[in-house]
């Protein structure tokens, strides 16, 4: 229509919902029975504040007099839906889906519904599983096919047909709607069944593994967020391609389980920490392209593991019990693109035997042969291997999360050593009791007229620093100016985070101004830092900041914040009540900021 302003029509809130639902319903029927108003509230809420649905729904309802008649809705709407959502909801809402551009987007669409309803679905993860199914097909590699894929989610999301899922751990993520995904469901089931059939029970509670003749013919499956201890079968699947396990409670896979798979291309068996083998059969997978271990028990990766020819991303993180990788596996994977290893110090007694603990100098070794590597996320433990790791090209331009870990025989770290990782997105800083200070000083190999103060850590958008117990200040980060989530923990020590008279550093080492820090900061949490006296000496606009959560911080005394910092702002602020009495404001600030403060007596 050419209009020249846009405005979008949110879902209704629980109260304005639930009153249209009523008028639709009408009085006679919700008062015909005590139980009955209350079952309506069910139905309503299952609506999920959709004008639509609640019309729809609530007319057929309207002559349910019966407590009987209302469970079983209740009961159809969460196993699938009723015949009034499929005829006159669904077929609406489907329009939105017909008129997708191209079946590209129609696919990555429909993919969306094998999460479980009001699933966050980290937008990074679900690109790199386009990626390896092969819906992002314009291009070769992953770091060019995430622009296909943050186009088609901006798309989806400008359709209405995808929502923001706010920020998790640091990751944005996308949301579907309840009847949304319930629509996709419908379309696989009613539309694209011949060619591309799904089995989803996603949070379903199941206790067992469904019954093989309902999934054998499917070409996705996702059993996520369920209660599954052991796959005993031994399915024959010749058309599956994505196989989600996630979030269970799985034990073991039977040796014949992957036995009839001989297509499947993505597999996610993370966060099963109960699961500490794999399968003698996970070399019949030589289709596999994508492989999500992380947060599994897993304690050897198997060496039949190199029959996984076409694998182009393995995910190792958080797999605490991990002792060995044998030598030359990884190196095997000639198509690999996708590498992450990650394991931040989050135990209080970390397993010494785990490779995530030790120097990891000869799998860096094997990491350099793999040509094709475009997106590494890796832990470093001392500054040789650090030196090592950054003298090669191909971890300069890989390089997208770097964890930095104990250092223990460094007092000093020249952060500007890092400014080659032109990709990185995330630094964690895990320090032993002797790093004293993050210094900004030249390299012997800077140049000054090629690079400059916005070049340096342009990419670099979430920082965690664990334990420098020595540590004064971290005022190098003004050299990110895309910092969007800071996290400070357990520094015994730490006084400010941007020094002022530190800040001159900047202007001497890099020859410019500096300007107005944390200017596109979302999330800011301090934690246990006795001594913090001050997060930065003047007021700041935080155009940005939503979450500002500070624990154990008892000197703190002041934020940089005031009136103007405030206006249009959506800031909650957690802290503990009596150091919210405590804080000192200026002019009105105390007054505007009240109505974000949110007691909270946790320390993480």
């Amino acid at each position: 229509m050419g209009a020249r302003k846009k405005i979008k029509m949110e879902c209704l809130d629980t109260e304005k919902a639930w009153e249209l639902f009523q008028d639709n319903v009408g009085n006679e029927t919700l008062n015909s029975h005590p139980n009955i108003q209350n079952l309506a509230k069910q139905v309503a809420e299952r609506c999920g504040g959709l004008p639509l649905a609640l019309i729809t729904i609530g007319r057929a309802m309207a002559c349910k007099t019966t407590v009987g008649e209302w469970k079983y809705a209740i009961k159809m709407l969460k196993r699938c839906s009723l015949p009034k959502m499929e005829n006159e909801v669904f077929q609406l809402l489907k329009f939105s889906y017909d008129n997708l551009p191209n079946a590209t987007m129609k696919c990555c669409f429909l993919y969306c519904c094998l999460y479980p309803e009001d699933f966050c679905i980290p937008i990074k993860r679900l690109t790199e599983y386009w990626f390896c199914e092969g819906l992002l097909n314009e291009f070769d590699r992953i770091s060019e096919a995430q622009m296909q894929g943050n186009n088609i989610i901006s798309s989806l999301l400008n359709a209405c047909l995808l929502e923001n899922g706010g920020v998790i751990d640091g990751e944005d993520c996308v949301k579907m709607h309840d009847v949304i995904r319930d629509m996709a469901l419908w379309i696989t089931r009613e539309f694209e069944a011949t060619e591309n059939n799904f089995f989803v029970k996603a949070g379903a509670q199941l206790f067992e593994e469904p019954d093989v003749k309902a999934w054998e013919s499917g070409k996705r499956m996702s059993v996520i967020k369920n209660k599954i201890a052991v796959l005993k079968e031994t399915p024959k699947c010749p058309n599956l391609r994505t196989l989600f396990l996630s979030q269970n409670e799985l034990q073991m896979i039977s040796d014949g389980f992957f036995q009839f798979t001989p297509q499947l291309t993505v597999l996610d068996l993370s966060r099963n920490i109960g699961l500490r083998a794999l399968p003698e059969g996970i070399s019949q997978l030589v289709s596999l392209e994508c492989f999500d271990l992380s947060w599994t028990g897993i304690e050897e990766l198997p060496i039949e593991l190199k029959a996984l020819i076409k694998l182009k991303m393995l995910d190792l993180s958080y797999m605490r019990n991990l002792r060995k990788i044998p030598q030359h596996l990884i190196s095997s994977f000639s198509k690999l693109q996708i590498f992450k290893m990650w394991l931040p110090e989050i135990q209080l007694y970390p397993n010494e035997d785990n490779v995530l603990n030790r120097g990891n100098e000869k799998l860096i070794e094997e990491l350099k042969g793999l040509q094709r590597l475009n997106i590494l996320t890796i832990t470093i433990h001392n500054m040789f291997s650090l030196e090592r790791f950054l003298s090669f090209n191909l971890f300069q331009c890989g390089t997208r999360e770097l964890l930095l870990r104990n250092f223990k025989e460094s007092k000093v770290f020249n952060v500007l050593c890092l400014e080659k990782l032109e990709r990185l997105e995330t630094l964690r800083f895990d320090f032993g009791g002797s790093m004293e200070e993050i210094k900004m000083e030249k390299l012997h190999t800077w140049v000054s007229s090629s690079i400059n103060y916005t070049s340096c850590f342009h990419t670099l958008s979430k920082v965690t620093i664990t334990g420098g117990n020595k540590l004064r200040d971290v005022t190098w980060l003004i050299l990110a100016p895309n910092l969007r989530t800071l996290s400070i923990f357990e520094c015994a020590k730490m006084e400010e985070i941007l020094s002022e008279g530190k800040l001159g550093e900047v202007v001497g080492v890099l020859g410019i101004p500096y300007p107005k820090p944390f200017l596109k900061l979302e999330s800011l949490r301090l934690i246990c830092l006795p001594k913090l006296k001050s997060i930065y000496w003047d007021a700041l606009p935080f155009p940005c900041l939503k979450h500002f959560s500070i624990s154990y911080c008892g000197e703190l005394k002041k934020l940089p914040l005031n009136s103007d910092s405030a206006k249009g702002n959506l800031l909650t602020i957690e802290g503990r009540e009596y150091w919210w009495a405590r804080l000192e404001w200026e002019n009105e600030a105390r007054d505007a900021f009240l109505p974000s403060f949110k007691s909270c007596n946790h320390l993480f």
